[in-house]
């Protein structure tokens, strides 16, 4: 199946997004964290979006996950990994999963600006998204495994079931406990290699030595996702039509720039989705 349209994202823009297409009866699909956003319900009070008083930032997320729910939204929980251009429509890799979707809101939030030096040279070559996809070449190895988020902690999991070793390097208050995991509690700096990834360098100056290093992350540096993608200081360049200097490719919320606001964000979602219809027209009044 060929998607109208593939949103990146749960938050505030992403749901704005879906629920307009939804109303427009376009076939979508819809990557993320069934968690929606972990900014909103972490936040203790939202006072600056209009028709809701003081709310908590656990409340507003639990009306925003009714709403989806109430409207009959399916999020697929997977991080998309790449995105390629097949002329007519765009293949995504997400987990070990393809999709294909004729246009792309991006609405990622924040994201990293830059990868760890080296990640992006040896991405391949030792250096992976996925530990479902490239997990079974590590059997009996060992691996680094960065990780900012705790819905990843089932990969961890997964790979310290096929590697030998795993060294475990994560953002947050992790988990995740095995007989062959090892927390790593310093700070990743580099990923070290010349043909293919060898070890990880910490703040420390310290190098483990691997065999494959895994980033699971909530979000890939624009670079990977997209390389030629125009963007500046780590935000998505758009029009007022949230349009990138991608054909079909749209932008919305935190990842297009400051203010990182959710009335901003939403009405991005908005206009994004509303360009989308558009644009799936004039690509059918072409043919």
């Amino acid at each position: 199946m060929i998607y109208d349209t593939a949103i990146i994202g749960t938050g505030p823009a992403g749901l704005s997004a879906a629920l307009n297409l939804k109303i427009h009866q376009k076939k979508f699909i819809w990557l993320g964290s069934k968690a929606l956003s972990d900014k909103i319900s972490k936040a203790e009070k939202i006072s600056n979006y209009p028709g809701l008083e003081d709310i908590s930032g656990q409340e507003f997320s639990r009306r925003l996950s009714r709403q989806a729910r109430d409207m009959g939204l399916e999020i697929t929980e997977q991080m998309v990994n790449s995105i390629v251009s097949m002329g007519d429509y765009y293949a995504l890799l997400a987990g070990n999963e393809f999709f294909q979707a004729k246009s792309i809101i991006l609405a990622t939030g924040v994201i990293n600006k830059t990868a760890l030096p080296g990640e992006e040279r040896l991405l391949g070559k030792g250096v992976s998204y996925c530990a479902t996809c490239d997990g079974p070449l590590y059997k009996g190895k060992t691996v680094a495994v960065i990780c900012n988020a705790s819905r990843f902690e089932h990969e961890v999991e997964y790979l310290s079931e096929i590697a030998g070793k795993v060294y475990y390097i994560p953002t947050y208050k992790a988990a995740v406990e095995r007989e062959n995991i090892e927390k790593v509690a310093d700070r990743v700096v580099e990923i070290v290699g010349e043909e293919k990834a060898e070890g990880i360098r910490l703040s420390g100056g310290e190098v483990i030595n691997v065999d494959g290093v895994f980033c699971l992350r909530n979000s890939v540096a624009l670079s990977a996702l997209l390389p030629k993608l125009t963007a500046e200081n780590g935000h998505i360049m758009v029009d007022r039509k949230m349009a990138t200097n991608l054909p079909g490719i749209f932008a919305a919320g935190d990842c297009t720039g400051r203010p990182y606001q959710y009335a901003k964000a939403v009405g991005e979602g908005n206009v994004a989705a509303h360009s989308v219809i558009e644009y799936l027209a004039e690509k059918r009044s072409d043919t």
